[in-house]
């Protein structure tokens, strides 16, 4: 606290000391960002890197028992790494220096699972100082993540762990230049002999700041930023800046996720929301994921709802086996930041006039004119009994316009509690609502349907203190196509959804990619064998397109049969629709026969997509070419992180296997229920 008040009193004085003028700024309202977290909240986009043994092994989580010697990049190359993150407008790299398996990226003194007890450079590589120097040379903020928990060191579930662990901190942290960002996962799993450990949080944090005093610490409760509470890179529509962490912890103990999401709105400590989500549907790389990247549209969305809902965005991009970034992930970066650019090309506001209803003071030194002279610390205010204000701004001739952008002066602390946007409606002589929100925060971003008018007005409702506004700007975003949505049912019927007016779908179904001239799509088709459907979105006039999709069928579940358990809601995970949901009494196993015998290769497994969903956790997999005689494939398989990323799992069989009947018993679910979720059970054959 006294840190806080500190920095609050060196902002205040270093702004408006010796200002001209009696009137007087606002005072800080409630806890407000260190010097520290106000940098770090302007990085706003930065890339998280996740990459060790389970890049090789095709895991999410892996065990600790992999031998070091799986790590083995052909060509790993850190400065691509950066210069691909310069080239996408990020502003630093995050790296997985010590996953949940306890691979150590660097030589740890100590830890035997490291760099040094593998092949790559004969041993005597350092992955954390070849990217911290790619970093410096490319001007980018160099960060680490370490998880507590290790799944290979003897010591861990023993008090003696906790000291491990900040020795490892250490070596980490007073080795490589500066660390903007210290993250913390709070994943707390067995160890050795099925030992957990109790953290030592108090010592982990005074480690941290020993040697990074200026680092910012994630985790779910901070102390300088909080996960958002999701892995879809989505933010709250309402997003404080303010939690309150009193009673809880990282993990298990952390507060409930829609608290996450949307903080406290009168929280106790400033602790801003950071987005995590990855660019794939996994977070290590996977050769079935390659087809898998998130299109351009699905990355806009994110970045909407992160960065345009007071959230920093941490948007994690895997190197592959390589130890390189994949073209198509590095590819569609370089679309995102094409997207982005054109988004916000040509600031209307600059010229525009701008007044507001109420000025603090009737001083110019907080009128409306600060919120377009592009300088972050000057800023309009009202006066402290004025909680509701408009702003207006007037073009000279009307503007189209489909974006907006405001700004809180947070160094004051975060304020608005609502807001609305609306134009000028000429004919009608009226003022039309055009969106509304709650919280603004540093940054808050509305989409909208383009307007024409020549006057806009920015309401301010509702206000916990008077409300301070630093930056108003105002863009014509290029309108985008929508991706049409390919799906097939159990009987093999293709339908494609066109969610566009005045446009027209085109599709393939032989690999090729899909244009003007392929088959136009007015109707739903037959397609029971194994292939590639491509689909495209071509506006009538033929001037924009949307993205291609592609989804790679096996053959169609037509002769599937489910034999238990024997329900009509129990169909639903074999009717082909990912989407629609089949709910299981926990001690329900289900068995499908096939049909005919297939040549199995893999199984995968859709879950429901929410976080508070009874997915499937921990199961036993079983398969059979009479439906008597049962083989047991998998043996307490889990699927790792599916409470936090409820996505497509895969289950890789050993080798072909022969089968005409499946059996999954669920064995332990993500969350507790009456009930657990099936989106959807298929197979990949040989």
């Amino acid at each position: 606290m006294i840190n806080r008040f500190f920095i609050s009193l060196v902002i205040f004085y270093s702004l408006f000391l010796g200002a001209c003028g009696s009137v007087a700024p606002p005072e800080p309202f409630g806890p407000v960002p260190t010097i520290s977290q106000l940098e770090w909240q302007k990085m706003e986009y930065y890339m998280f890197i996740h990459f060790g043994p389970n890049t090789f092994t095709d895991k999410e989580w892996g065990d600790g028992k992999e031998d070091p010697e799986v790590f083995a990049p052909t060509d790993l190359d850190c400065r691509q790494w950066a210069a691909i993150a310069k080239a996408a407008g990020m502003s630093g790299i995050i790296i997985t220096a010590k996953h949940h398996d306890g691979f150590c990226l660097w030589p740890s003194l100590y830890s035997s699972h490291t760099v040094r007890e593998s092949n790559w450079k004969e041993g005597r590589g350092d992955v954390l100082k070849e990217l911290s120097e790619a970093c410096h040379e490319f001007d980018l903020k160099f960060g680490v993540y370490l998880s507590p928990w290790d799944r290979n060191h003897l010591d861990y579930g023993t008090p003696e762990y906790n000291q491990v662990f900040a020795n490892t901190l250490t070596e980490v942290l007073s080795g490589y230049g500066p660390v903007f960002e210290q993250w913390f996962d709070g994943a707390n799993g067995e160890g050795e002999k099925g030992r957990k450990q109790d953290y030592d949080w108090e010592l982990f944090h005074k480690t941290v700041y020993k040697h990074q005093p200026q680092a910012i610490i994630f985790s779910d409760i901070g102390l300088g930023c909080r996960w958002i509470g999701n892995e879809y890179g989505f933010a709250g529509e309402t997003n404080w800046s303010r939690l309150n962490v009193k009673g809880f912890q990282p993990g298990r103990n952390a507060p409930p996720m829609d608290t996450l999401n949307q903080g406290n709105h009168l929280g106790a400590e400033w602790i801003p929301g950071e987005t995590d989500v990855s660019i794939r549907p996994g977070w290590f790389y996977s050769p079935s994921s390659d087809d898998k990247v998130k299109s351009l549209n699905q990355l806009l969305d994110i970045y909407y709802a992160s960065v345009g809902r007071n959230s920093n965005l941490l948007l994690n991009v895997p190197p592959d086996r390589r130890g390189k970034i994949h073209p198509n992930d590095s590819t569609r970066l370089m679309e995102l930041k094409s997207a982005l650019d054109q988004d916000f090309i040509h600031n209307l506001a600059k010229s525009a006039s701008i007044k507001a209803s109420s000025t603090r003071g009737k001083s110019r030194k907080f009128n409306a004119d600060n919120l377009l002279d592009g300088n972050y610390d000057s800023f309009w205010a009202t006066d402290d009994e004025v909680f509701t204000a408009s702003i207006t701004l007037g073009f000279k001739q009307n503007r189209t316009f489909n974006r907006i952008i405001l700004q809180e002066y947070i160094p004051l602390g975060q304020r608005i509690a609502g807001f609305n946007l609306e134009y000028w409606d000429d004919s009608l002589k009226k003022w039309n609502l055009i969106s509304a929100g709650t919280t603004i925060g540093y940054k808050r971003i509305l989409r909208f349907p383009a307007v024409n008018c020549g006057r806009i007005r920015v309401n301010i409702t509702k206000s916990h203190a008077c409300p301070v506004l630093n930056n108003i700007e105002i863009y014509n975003a290029p309108e985008s196509i929508s991706m049409p949505i390919i799906s097939r049912n159990k009987d093999g019927f293709v339908s494609i959804l066109n969610k566009e007016n005045e446009a027209s779908v085109f599709y393939t179904t032989d690999g090729t990619e899909p244009g003007i001239t392929s088959q136009k799509y007015t109707h739903g088709f037959s397609f029971l064998e194994r292939g590639v459907i491509k689909a495209i979105t071509i506006s009538n006039n033929g001037l924009n397109s949307s993205e291609v999709n592609s989804i790679q069928f096996d053959i169609a579940p037509v002769k599937w049969n489910l034999l238990a358990p024997l329900t009509a809601e129990a169909i639903k995970a074999i009717d082909g629709i990912p989407h629609s949901i089949a709910y299981l009494k926990p001690q329900e196993s289900l068995i499908i026969d096939f049909g005919e015998n297939l040549f199995i290769n893999e199984l995968i497994y859709y879950p429901e997509n929410s976080e508070s969903a009874s997915n499937i956790l921990v199961y036993d997999l079983y398969l059979s070419v009479d439906g008597i005689k049962w083989e047991l494939i998998k043996h307490h398989g889990s699927f790792d992180n599916i409470k936090n990323n409820p996505v497509l799992q895969r289950i890789k069989l050993n080798s072909t296997v022969k089968a005409r009947f499946l059996k999954m018993d669920p064995v332990e679910f993500s969350n507790a229920g009456d009930l657990y979720s099936i989106g959807e059970v298929t197979v990949v054959t040989h």
